[in-house]
């Protein structure tokens, strides 16, 4: 309304200046009715643009199912915000984008010291175990800062900053897409979360636990973003069928960064949806993610018992199969609904180990194939309140270290973790949880855990994933 206020009263302005004085020339007025037209036309383009966004969301919905948190949502938001947002003095391009603060507190009481947290039988270098590993007591959990927006009718945009509880930034997401290719097609291009599983795609914010299941730990390092360019098909049928293919730098783990042209990371992943009556719909997918990490290093404890550095290199692949199925009365979700999923993961990797590369620097051939799983539900037995419980485990399978199998341990050790959570909605933009959780990562150690967390959301925030 304020554009359209604004626009009236522009003209308004422009028509009666040669009866109210006569100062105003010929040329004067032709630039004010110019400059109108000019922000006319940029606002239509501007609206134009985001009921196309519109359009191709409540087809996304009418596949998937069309819950309350359904991509449309966040169309229809992002038009009445533009509708309120028009272009200020003679800037045309003014249009402002929306902005979101996500602040996130927790406290932690571990039974074990954190100091000492690994998973036994999987190899994770230590600045990915910084990221994975508890603190004890107060601190700041992972918070985030997001701008995004409309750029034209072409194209949107979008950043995300992570603050992290060391007091370090990060740039999670910092990506352009696409919004009016035809066939369904989307092309997305910069630093983006991987489509790949289920939960890897979310925000840390919008989990139902606090933490990433050991699976995603042991096998992206909590949660895996890639630099590059991303192409998604969403195919024109009743029923969901969305297929992706990504190609990146592969900097982060399972990968490492490398000076090379060309590619470190290749993924491709494919879903499938639909309703089942009035309150259920469902979700699965089968994803694939190949990297070539180089000279990947990791603190291991060799057969005598002595701290060491390996490295890695070669191609890893991990296939990730995921599904989900929510629950809610008549798709009324508000009082009460019901959400299970679970997602299986299994990688591959072969290539080269150099055992103790400070010392011996003994090469050898490493192959490895390893596993693992979780499964959680989450009821909401009231409104504003959620109860769920997560069960995972991980399987160290085979390993084979080459000629250094009698330098380096094959632990017989399956990792586990039990987790329930109880959290107070009283908004959609705040939340309050308390997590417990008793954590088997580390074989012959038992860790009780206690989290009490704070999650609040300031400003525009778009409609979360299915």
């Amino acid at each position: 309304m304020f554009a359209k206020k604004t626009i009236v009263s522009s003209v308004v302005l422009a028509l009666g200046l040669p009866c109210a004085a006569q100062a105003a020339s010929d040329a004067d007025l032709a630039q004010i009715r110019g400059e109108i037209q000019q922000m006319r036309q940029a606002y239509e383009a501007r609206i134009a643009g985001l009921e196309a966004r519109l359009q191709q969301a409540e087809a996304e919905v009418k596949q998937v199912g069309g819950k309350a948190d359904s991509a449309a949502d966040q169309a229809r938001e992002a038009t009445a915000a533009a509708a309120q947002a028009a272009p200020k003095g003679g800037d045309v391009g003014a249009f402002n984008p929306g902005v979101s603060l996500i602040l996130s507190g927790i406290y932690s009481n571990l039974s074990q010291d954190p100091a000492g947290y690994r998973i036994t039988g999987f190899h994770l270098p230590n600045n990915v175990l910084d990221d994975i590993r508890p603190r004890r007591g107060f601190s700041l959990a992972e918070s985030e800062l997001g701008i995004y927006a409309n750029i034209d009718p072409s194209f949107y945009g979008g950043l995300n900053f992570s603050i992290h509880s060391d007091d370090t930034v990060s740039a999670e997401e910092a990506f352009v897409q696409t919004t009016s290719l035809p066939q369904g097609l989307t092309l997305k291009a910069g630093r983006f979360f991987s489509g790949i599983g289920y939960l890897n795609e979310q925000h840390a914010h919008t989990w139902d636990f606090i933490d990433a299941p050991l699976a995603y730990q042991a096998f992206l390092g909590g949660q895996v973003n890639n630099d590059g360019v991303q192409l998604r098909w969403l195919a024109p049928t009743d029923l969901f069928v969305e297929v992706g293919a990504e190609l990146g730098r592969g900097a982060n783990f399972p990968g490492t960064d490398r000076d090379k042209n060309g590619a470190g990371a290749g993924a491709i992943f494919a879903h499938l949806g639909g309703d089942v009556g009035e309150s259920n719909s469902w979700r699965a997918g089968l994803s694939l993610l190949t990297t070539s990490p180089q000279g990947r290093q990791w603190d291991d404890v060799d057969a005598a018992g002595a701290g060491v550095t390996n490295s890695f290199s070669g191609n890893s692949r991990l296939w990730v199969a995921d599904a989900v199925w929510k629950w809610a009365p008549n798709g009324n979700p508000y009082s009460t609904n019901f959400k299970l999923q679970g997602e299986y993961l299994r990688r591959t990797e072969d290539g080269s180990l150099v055992f103790d590369t400070a010392g011996a620097a003994a090469p050898g051939s490493y192959a490895a194939t390893q596993s693992g799983w979780y499964v959680q539900g989450v009821y909401q037995f009231a409104p504003y309140w959620r109860a769920g419980v997560r069960t995972e485990r991980l399987d160290a399978g085979s390993v084979d270290y080459g000629a250094n199998n009698v330098n380096l341990l094959r632990p017989d050790y399956a990792p586990t973790r039990n987790a329930f959570m109880v959290d107070y909605n009283p908004s959609e933009f705040s939340r309050i949880r308390l997590q417990l959780a008793q954590d088997k990562s580390r074989q012959g150690v038992i860790d009780n855990q206690v989290f009490l967390q704070y999650q609040m959301s300031l400003g525009a925030h778009g409609a979360h994933k299915f």
